[in-house]
């Protein structure tokens, strides 16, 4: 008997062309380079031009990921934006993406959990393909957090940046084993107790504003990597695999220091972790399929590859998901 998988047929990805170093950084407030990379491996970051908006990265990112797969946008029934940063409060960003690729058929709708939005998009995509609801799906993770920052905060504004990156996935029938490819196992968790420790402190409901990121860092820190972890493991026992079947590690890249501490912990060697944070910035969303496809490109990421995902945000949510690519 067989099953439907979500198979990654292709992926795709878009940076802003203005790069910010923390040279520049050190500049404007009390920071420095050394104090940067030291404590989060960062080196530069990206950020979005003025008059370019998430939706125009997401729209880039997924024509990106199309081209990679060799399909046409027609061919696309269901679009799962992740982002915390939408153009609009609404229509969803995401319908903005589906008009300007052309798609006029499917669904298309934004989904909402900050770092650990591509991880309950992948899912969440997974779950309308698995079922029939769809055949093919773009998911994508698109962010402008240099929107949401307050540049004289150095605890935040040093750690962010700007990006998109999709994937599209497409249902086919596989044999139900570990050995297939797609995704094998998602598992996503929430706690909003925490929500003090990484939040926006204004919204339409609440301030009528935007409003500026917050964190608590030592507080996220001391949470992520037992959270992490922990979510890892339901994934290996719900697909029966381990540590040692993994070719790649892709994680949220936020810290390199939470990184390397949740490799540790999983007996991960360095060599297996796919890094871009020191380039990259933490760009919430984006992060994980930014990586994803800077591995595929450089010809790391290889087809039958096992690919663990995981990512921690605010709320907090976090999230694990095992894909073969």
């Amino acid at each position: 008997m067989t099953v439907k998988r979500s198979v990654v047929i292709g992926c795709g990805s878009y940076l802003p062309e203005r790069i910010l170093t923390n040279a520049e950084l050190a500049a404007k407030v009390d920071t420095s380079d050394e104090w940067i990379v030291q404590r989060t491996g960062i080196r530069e970051r990206h950020i979005a031009a003025e008059g370019e908006f998430t939706s125009h990265l997401a729209i880039k990112a997924a024509q990106a990921a199309l081209d990679n797969a060799g399909i046409e946008a027609q061919d696309i029934d269901l679009i799962v934006l992740a982002t915390s940063t939408p153009d609009l409060t609404f229509p969803a960003t995401a319908v903005q993406v589906q008009a300007a690729l052309g798609i006029t058929q499917g669904f298309a709708f934004d989904l909402q959990a900050v770092c650990s939005g591509f991880v309950y998009a992948l899912a969440t995509a997974d779950n309308f393909l698995r079922c029939g609801s769809a055949k093919r799906a773009l998911v994508i993770g698109a962010e402008t957090f240099s929107r949401i920052l307050d540049w004289n905060d150095r605890s935040t504004c040093v750690l962010f940046g700007d990006g998109a990156g999709a994937v599209v996935l497409e249902a086919q029938e596989n044999w139900g084993t570990s050995a297939d490819r797609g995704v094998l196992t998602t598992h996503l968790r929430s706690d909003g107790r925490h929500k003090s420790k990484l939040y926006v402190d204004g919204g339409p409901s609440s301030t009528q504003t935007v409003g500026y990121l917050r964190m608590e860092g030592r507080e996220v820190f001391k949470h992520a990597v037992s959270m992490i972890t922990g979510v890892i493991v339901d994934a290996f026992e719900a697909s029966g695999t381990s540590a040692n079947d993994i070719n790649w590690f892709v994680p949220h890249q936020a810290n390199k220091r939470i990184i390397d501490a949740s490799a540790q912990k999983l007996h991960l060697a360095p060599e297996k972790v796919v890094l871009t944070v020191d380039r990259h910035g933490n760009t919430s969303a984006a992060s994980i399929p930014l990586a994803l496809c800077t591995a595929v490109a450089d010809g790391r990421i290889k087809r039958g590859d096992l690919v663990l995902l995981e990512a921690m945000g605010g709320g907090f949510t976090w999230g694990a998901a095992l894909v073969r690519w």
